[in-house]
């Protein structure tokens, strides 16, 4: 019933004989922030809270306001405050770290991220890139914006991903402190060519065919030209308008599945959104025809009040609201087309237009511009957040942003009963306001609420909802069945590359069924997706399984629990992500997790390591065992890697491309271990001289080595790096790393 895990590693073919390292032990204790874990928005029948921001003439927070000067309405009637208080969410001033021994100078050898606890997390930022309706312009400056937000302003306790909004599911990685990870997915921040941005931030005017220049001979003859063209451009701008409506339909549901994942994590979270903007308000523009001469050109201009548009992206934006709100979700936009001059330039043809004409042409330009923005400042408003716009420097908005998250107001009362009554009050949108009495400070807030509480609303997504799929596609991950993924990367002389993964399933989370003879009996269904570049999916199943155990085995199967192996050839290089969704039939409860690799190029020659494979040995019973057939502890196995102190940790890797000396064909390769808690370096190995022996091919070569835990050391999770360098590569090329995380247990 259960793959032996023993057989389980020698399936592997990037599994290697062990070589010697010095035994060492992990010290240090672990430090942890407590994190304030308070609901923000709460909808039910007896208290509406809600968030607010407080800011005075120059944009600062104020934090010391008094209930008494604050006014609450709800629909325009006010409500007495029954709770207010302010709180900050600032990041703590930064622990002095231990000190430790330096760091390899190379990037490749760059510490591993640290693995952020619930309770750690300041700050959750979610970075979406609507590359639906971005240009290309656009595009490269939002590029360079995340790359200096990864760099320079990311603090080590943010929980950040990088989603693009064509990329469908795939691009919803884990929330991530892991740098590498989001260099990765900024690598993939590319034009859209087939979505509603063109090349520049406005289409160009172009040469018009049918230039209205006529005399009064041909007066009749220009205005059927007139006539057609007219018919024409009103036909592509009704074209232009039903694709503008269905690619801002798809940014706003992209929007809107990240803020539903979002709802998941405690207290407040941000959403800032990168987009050319989209059209939900519009002027009525008429062109009036100048009779006095000229052949009778466009020119004056008039308009009508401001009207809403679009009624599909409205709804969706309204929608979008309501999920905001309730998962205590602040949503930024910034106009990534930055400061626009809204005059002609190198791109538009201009000779067939006359001075009229070419107002025209400016003035719908301009208005495109001013109603595109309008639906993003709309919806940050909506939500309590703000929207940046003509402002070249997009480093600087999203560090406005980050200042906006260090603290807010939560402000409570109790609701009518006519809130949620169903002769009226439910499924009705309630409008919030609020109002502050001191003079010069401005309030943002939630827009307000539809009349569903809650509770009721969490049924109702549960009810109309597959939790599995929901699992598999979130974010997050679910874990009403404890689920544990190890993803590693290997290359195979004949197969190429293979991503292999190993998934864990704790069996005390399973409904075993008792039948005849002593028999148990579980079924679980197993859905995978391996998701390439772009979101695309490159490989997926799903499968369901009976499990069927008695006796020993069972008793097995609840203390050690399940491994399920997944192998995936990988044809092109890049970073994939695999998503693993586990459910037990008889209760519907569901486990995921999802897990991020970079598969290198190793055809490119370059210095690469193959995943690290990390197991636990009993050192007694190892001593007296061959190696390669040492007796291995379940939990101790490579799918779980729960040591206990004292154990001996074995780990094995693959080398690939080292550079044979000319004369001996040796190799000249040096090893180095590194063992990480907490962002903190505990040890650093020397360098050692690795030997080849008799092994044939020096473009695969089996590596590993052993560390002895001490039998003090203290429990938590801990990072095992190694670090592998050429001395006969080029110097740019010559280093590789590879980590893995594991924990030790009492």
């Amino acid at each position: 019933m259960r793959r032996s895990l023993l057989t389980l590693l020698l399936a592997f073919s990037l599994l290697a004989g062990a070589l010697g390292q010095e035994p060492q032990r992990p010290a240090g204790a672990q430090q942890q922030d407590e994190a304030d874990d308070a609901d923000v928005v709460r909808i039910s029948t007896n208290l509406v809270q809600v968030d607010a921001v407080v800011t005075d003439k120059d944009g600062r927070q104020v934090t010391d306001l008094r209930p008494e000067e604050v006014e609450v309405l709800e629909d325009d009637r006010p409500q007495k405050i029954t709770n207010f208080t302010y709180v900050s969410t600032g990041a703590p001033a930064p622990q002095p770290v231990a000190s430790s021994p330096p760091a390899p100078s190379s990037p490749a050898a760059a510490a591993p991220p640290v693995r952020l606890k619930r309770e750690q997390v300041r700050r959750t930022i979610a970075l979406v890139v609507d590359d639906l309706g971005m240009s290309f312009e656009s595009t490269a400056f939002v590029r360079r914006a995340l790359k200096n937000f990864v760099d320079t302003q990311m603090q080590p306790d943010d929980l950040v991903a990088i989603i693009r909004t064509s990329a469908g599911v795939g691009a919803l990685q884990q929330f991530t402190s892991d740098r590498r990870q989001l260099y990765a997915a900024i690598e993939r921040v590319r034009w859209y060519p087939m979505g509603r941005g063109s090349i520049s931030a406005f289409a160009p005017i172009e040469r018009d065919d049918l230039a209205l220049h006529a005399n009064s001979a041909q007066e009749r003859a220009a205005d059927l030209a007139r006539a057609a063209q007219d018919a024409r451009r009103e036909s592509e701008e009704e074209f232009s308008q039903s694709r503008e409506e269905f690619f801002a339909v798809g940014t706003l549901g992209a929007v809107g599945f990240v803020v539903r994942s979002l709802g998941d994590l405690p207290g407040r979270k941000s959403v800032l959104l990168f987009s050319d903007g989209f059209l939900l308000f519009g002027k009525n523009k008429t062109r009036v025809r100048n009779d006095s001469g000229g052949g009778g050109r466009p020119g004056v201009k008039g308009e009508g009040a401001s009207t809403i548009q679009n009624a599909r992206v409205l709804e969706s934006l309204r929608r979008l609201t309501d999920e905001a709100n309730r998962a205590s979700v602040v949503i930024y936009t910034m106009d990534s087309r930055g400061l626009q001059t809204l005059t002609t330039n190198a791109q538009d043809s201009t000779s067939d237009y006359s001075p009229a004409q070419l107002e025209q042409r400016l003035f719908d330009r301009s208005q495109n511009f001013f109603d595109t923005q309008s639906g993003l400042e709309y919806m940050a408003r909506l939500t309590g957040g703000f929207a940046i716009r003509n402002a070249n420097d997009l480093g600087r908005g999203i560090r406005s942003v980050l200042d906006d998250q260090s603290g807010y107001y939560l402000i409570g009362y109790r609701p009518d009963e006519s809130t949620f009554d169903a002769s009226g009050g439910r499924g009705k949108f309630h409008k919030v306001t609020l109002n502050v009495k001191r003079a010069g400070l401005r309030v943002r807030s939630r827009s307000g609420f539809y009349g569903v509480a809650d509770d009721e609303a969490r049924q109702l997504k549960r009810a109309s909802g597959d939790n599995f799929l929901a699992a598999l596609t979130s974010p997050f991950s679910a874990n009403e069945v404890n689920v544990r993924l190890t993803t590693l990367f290997g290359h195979d002389r004949q197969a190429g590359s293979v991503v292999y993964s190993m998934l864990h399933v704790d069996g005390r989370d399973l409904t075993f069924k008792e039948e005849a003879d002593g028999w148990r009996v579980a079924t679980i269904d197993v859905a995978a997706y391996t998701f390439g570049d772009y979101g695309n999916a490159i490989d997926s199943f799903t499968r369901t399984h009976t499990v069927r155990a008695r006796d020993d085995a069972y008793r097995s199967i609840l203390e050690d629990g399940l491994v399920y192996t997944l192998n995936v050839p990988v044809k092109k290089p890049g970073a994939y992500q695999l998503r693993v969704a586990v459910r037990d039939a008889a209760t519907r409860r569901v486990g995921s997790a999802s897990q991020f690799i970079e598969v290198p190029n190793v055809d490119d020659n370059r210095l690469t390591l193959s995943g690290l494979v990390v197991t636990g040995l009993d050192p007694k019973k190892a001593d007296a065992q061959v190696e390669g057939s040492e007796p291995i502890e379940p939990q101790a196995g490579p799918s779980v890697r729960r040591l206990r102190a004292g154990m001996t940790l074995r780990y094995t890797y693959t080398i690939y491309n080292a550079q044979p000396d000319r004369t001996t064909r040796q190799p000249q390769l040096q090893t180095q271990v590194r063992m990480f808690r907490d962002g903190r370096e505990l040890y650093t190995g020397k360098p050692l001289a690795y030997e080849m022996g008799d092994q044939p091919d020096p473009k695969h070569l089996k590596a590993g080595g052993r560390i002895q835990l001490g039998r003090d050391a203290q429990p938590g999770e801990y990072i095992l790096q190694v670090v592998v360098t050429d001395l006969l590569a080029n110097k740019k090329r010559n280093v590789a790393s590879q980590w893995i995380d594991f924990e030790i247990i009492k």
